[in-house]
């Protein structure tokens, strides 16, 4: 298939990139650039791509593709909340923008990469499916759940819209980003020999590995459109549906020397939700989630080490908010995000 990536410059999107292209598709990427210079270690190579602002995609850019990876976006809660009125024109309006740019250029498949963070304050300890509940306590969420809602709208016999609703990603990508959980408390805990916790420990979260999220989006990509056909999927595995705390136990014992402090600082956080995935799995038989989370707190300590991680690059370049506030300081970026 040929395939449009959006995001292929972002941390999802690197690991994605070559994995659609092992399996024999054709993969042009679409990125603002912003993050394309936060690396660590070697890039693998890349597909050919277009530096446009999903705010200004031409029509004329989607003719000719048979699907669409649409993973660009303001990419986490911190970031979203910092100016909640971009995180609504860049992930909301401009993806609705490009769902429906996407169907006028008659692309089949549109698969959009949404949040298990969709189910936010959901109270209680029960699994979630795609059926439970939307309650987004972010602006970043927010924003995912209203294209959800208009994609559903713009469904017909020749447009197949897909919302994968992936788990918290962790795992190591060449474009790093350690402002995620188990990124983050392997960093600090490489960097200082402390696993810090800031909360009291107690949220549920799923996770799940980049390169799992990479396989899910392949199977569906060529799944049989009545079995994906304007559906939600949750994207992980139950075994990697942990505690914050448990989620630091397995960072100590990825890191030797490294000790567990958790400070309770910031209280009980109200993003807690455990989720179950057997939707995708009954979708995508041969479907499996490699990644632990023990292996990959490993996977992580390991590129760390290997890739000589400094304080200044993961507290800088590779957590988004200090790197955009860098960014527009220097005037690289504007104050509306545009490079």
């Amino acid at each position: 298939m040929r395939v449009l990536l959006t995001g292929h410059q972002g941390y999802l999107g690197t690991v994605m990139a070559p994995i659609l292209t092992r399996a024999g598709h054709e993969v042009t990427g679409l990125d603002s650039g912003i993050f394309a210079d936060c690396v660590l270690g070697p890039l693998p190579d890349e597909p050919p791509g277009h530096r446009v602002d999903l705010r200004d995609v031409p029509p004329e850019l989607l003719e000719g593709f048979d699907a669409v990876i649409h993973l660009a976006a303001l990419s986490n809660d911190p970031l979203g909340a910092l100016a909640p009125e971009l995180t609504y024109a860049i992930n909301h309006h401009a993806s609705v923008r490009l769902a429906r740019l996407a169907r006028d250029a008659g692309v089949r498949r549109f698969l959009y990469a949404s949040t298990c963070s969709v189910y936010g304050a959901s109270g209680g300890d029960d699994l979630l499916d795609e059926d439970a509940p939307l309650r987004p306590v972010t602006p970043y969420a927010e924003s995912k759940v209203r294209v959800e809602d208009e994609l559903i709208e713009l469904a017909d016999a020749d447009f197949t819209p897909v919302f994968l609703r992936n788990a918290t990603a962790f795992g190591f990508s060449p474009r790093l980003r350690a402002d995620i959980v188990l990124n983050n408390l392997v960093g600090h805990a490489h960097l200082t020999g402390e696993v810090r916790v800031l909360s009291d420990g107690t949220p549920w979260r799923p996770l799940v590995h980049a390169a799992d999220i990479a396989h899910a989006f392949l199977g569906v990509l060529t799944a049989p459109r009545e079995a994906v056909h304007a559906r939600a999927f949750n994207v992980g595995g139950e075994q990697n549906n942990l505690t914050v705390a448990e989620i630091a136990q397995h960072v100590v014992e990825a890191v030797p020397g490294s000790r567990l402090v958790i400070t309770g600082e910031t209280g009980a956080d109200p993003r807690s939700y455990r989720v179950a995935f057997s939707r995708i799995r009954e979708a995508l038989p041969d479907l499996h989630t490699r990644w632990t989370v023990k292996a990959g707190a490993v996977e992580l300590a390991d590129a760390y080490r290997d890739h000589g991680l400094t304080e200044t690059a993961f507290y800088r370049r590779f957590t988004r908010l200090a790197w955009l506030a860098d960014r527009r300081e220097s005037g690289a970026v504007t104050p509306e995000l545009r490079t």
